[in-house]
């Protein structure tokens, strides 16, 4: 028998058994009618965890992999970006639009601080840059930003912004569609509860509109080729049949109880895992209130480098 193993890591993160036994279903056929079937039902879900009406589109990749997506689909050669970073993810984004050409005007934030409207706005404005890159919850310090009033100021300056959401989604809350955010990337290994290998972005339709014109090179991360092919029921490329299969699973218990059920329970356990940090004599990193309710950040004992640390968390939970 298996040895049972707890995740306390901010990801992957422990996958519920439910999930387990989805995964060991039979392998579809990923062109069958029952692939199609089970491929709707989980974009529909995501949908609902997103809060969007718009397109989902599921890749099999890394969180990595769709923020690169999200680079070629949007950005043309030379474009410039303003990245916002806190953190160590930030600083990827950044790096990622250097390497496809793009000038890249940092916002930088010392680790561990939160990004403000007002540097945003400043930075927009002297810049003229069209696209945002965003980190919500920075998953090297477990700070999670004010995201919406952020996304208020790309949208007063007729910017586009991209959403790293890999470690909140469905942790705290994300308005998609209410927020106004134009494309927001997520993975599946954190909070949607399931194995590493999936990741989706949900576009909004001033981020298709810019995917016409962009030029960037771009084959298997073709939106517009993704999109095709998801309104058969299917994907260009062979995805990962069963990964979506149990994610359709791990999907259906987080809605079950309801998003604002897992948020509470996030909440309390980041709560639990602060007064655990504290009792033995760390010092926390991240922040000491209900913001830091995705993971929790604290300095070792011997060094003054952030050590993330996951708070003991129920199967169903990330």
């Amino acid at each position: 028998m298996a040895r049972t193993q707890k995740l306390l890591t901010p990801g992957p993160t422990s996958v519920p058994p439910e999930v387990l036994h989805a995964l060991a279903e039979p392998v579809l056929h990923h062109r069958s009618p029952d692939f199609a079937e089970v491929f709707a039902r989980a974009q529909q879900r995501l949908r609902e965890v997103f809060r969007t009406d718009g397109e989902i589109l599921v890749l099999t990749a890394s969180g990595t992999g769709a923020f690169e997506s999200a680079v070629v689909n949007l950005l043309s050669p030379a474009e410039r970006v303003v990245a916002v970073s806190q953190g160590e993810f930030g600083e990827r984004w950044q790096a990622m639009g250097r390497a496809f050409g793009c000038e890249v005007v940092p916002l930088a934030y010392a680790w561990g601080d939160a990004p403000r409207p007002d540097d945003l706005r400043d930075a927009l404005a002297e810049s003229g840059a069209t696209t945002v890159f965003l980190v919500h919850s920075e998953t090297s310090t477990g700070v999670v930003c004010d995201l919406e009033p952020l996304l208020a100021v790309c949208r007063d300056a007729g910017a586009l912004s991209v959403v790293d959401a890999v470690s909140s989604l469905g942790a705290v809350p994300l308005e998609t569609d209410a927020w106004g955010a134009d494309a927001v990337v997520t993975g599946s290994q954190k909070a949607l509860m399931t194995p590493p290998g999936l990741s989706f972005v949900a576009v909004s339709e001033r981020a298709w509109e810019r995917a016409e014109s962009a030029t960037l090179p771009r084959f298997y991360w073709d939106w517009a080729r993704q999109r095709r092919a998801q309104a058969k029921g299917s994907t260009p490329s062979t995805p990962a049949t069963s990964l979506v299969v149990a994610l359709v699973e791990a999907l259906g218990i987080v809605l079950r109880d309801g998003l604002e059920t897992a948020f509470a329970r996030h909440r309390a356990l980041g709560r639990a895992c602060r007064a655990g940090i504290k009792a033995i004599g760390l010092e926390l990193y991240s922040p000491d209130d209900d913001s830091a309710a995705v993971l929790t950040g604290a300095l070792s004992a011997r060094s003054t480098g952030p050590a993330a640390a996951a708070a003991p968390r129920p199967p169903a939970a990330a």
